[in-house]
């Protein structure tokens, strides 16, 4: 997934300085931001006040949309580098094009994780014919600097772990939760998985409390420690918490994102995640001479053009503004 804003601001973020240490409840606005030719999501991070979540440094959810005479998701080949996307449907379908050579159409609740490493490309679109509707999540993970080079890879898994409890099914697709852990690889200790409950649904969901977390809504009707969270809305809850209660009003589902606070400052620019000004304006230097980051091969259409770089130098600051 990209970010396509043509008006591409830095976020400065990572370092434990700004990892809130105990229990909170940190409602998270949504931006919304056009995404190819017919897809507008709401972008919860990076948000005005909460940069990262773990090495969870980027979520995007959209839909659900009505599409059935529409094209859907078009997203042109763009660049990548120093994370992972991790892409996760809940209706619909999107077809996966990269520089590495794959080829792979994602259904929901399977997991699409692509390793950007050094450097990659890729496109993301609707298939034709496709569902009618389309919802979901994108996300990134920022990889750390002892994994940030490795060779860019594309996995697919249909098959991912569950937790259960009466009410709750939580579906691991990234990381680990209550001893189930997900086949995707994972470069850093952190946790994403799909809540599904059902309605009436009162339970508790075990937690780690050196690790911070947050509950990203997707549909229905949830209250997550007393708080009700409305799709598209995100939930920063902090650390030191040992178990999170969840009640649903209706069939509800819910997106966990938690890990290990990232102690690394990182420059996040575009598509890319860096360490300083000087590798974001080489990456983009790169990709616009078509050098670096491959070729997509097979999509209806030009690459995405990298927007102007800000006037001033991107330098690493922290986790919030």
């Amino acid at each position: 997934m990209s970010n396509l804003d043509r008006q591409a601001v830095p976020s400065v973020c990572g370092g434990r300085g700004f990892v809130v240490a105990e229990p909170v409840r940190e409602l998270l606005s949504p931006r919304r931001v056009s995404l190819g030719e017919s897809t507008e999501v709401r972008r919860l991070l990076p948000n005005l006040g909460r940069r990262m979540v773990g090495a969870w440094a980027f979520v995007d959810h959209y839909g659900p949309d009505d599409i059935a005479d529409e094209p859907g998701m078009q997203v042109p080949p763009h660049p990548h580098m120093g994370l992972q996307t991790v892409s996760w449907l809940h209706e619909g379908e999107v077809l996966h094009r990269d520089s590495t050579g794959s080829l792979q159409t994602i259904r929901p609740r399977e997991l699409g994780l692509m390793t950007s490493g050094r450097a990659i490309s890729h496109s993301e679109e609707s298939p034709r014919p496709h569902a009618r509707l389309l919802h979901g999540a994108q996300l990134w993970v920022a990889l750390p600097d002892a994994h940030r080079h490795v060779d860019p890879h594309f996995q697919h898994h249909a098959d991912l772990p569950t937790v259960t409890a009466p009410g709750l099914t939580a579906t691991v697709i990234l990381g680990d939760l209550d001893g189930a852990e997900s086949p995707g690889t994972a470069y850093t200790p952190l946790v994403g998985a799909d809540l599904a409950l059902a309605r009436g649904t009162e339970t508790r969901l075990p937690l780690r409390p050196d690790w911070e977390y947050a509950v990203l809504a997707m549909s229905g009707e949830a209250h997550v420690d007393g708080v009700p969270v409305l799709p598209g809305s995100m939930l920063y809850l902090g650390c030191g918490r040992t178990d999170l209660p969840l009640r649903a009003e209706s069939d509800a589902g819910l997106m966990l994102l938690g890990g290990e606070p990232f102690e690394e400052e990182i420059v996040m620019w575009w598509n890319f995640v860096g360490r300083s000004g000087e590798e974001i304006v080489q990456a983009r230097e790169g990709w616009m001479k078509g050098t670096r980051f491959g070729e997509v091969h097979g999509y209806d259409g030009g690459r995405l053009p990298a927007p102007e770089l800000p006037p001033v130098a991107l330098k690493p600051r922290g986790r919030v503004r």
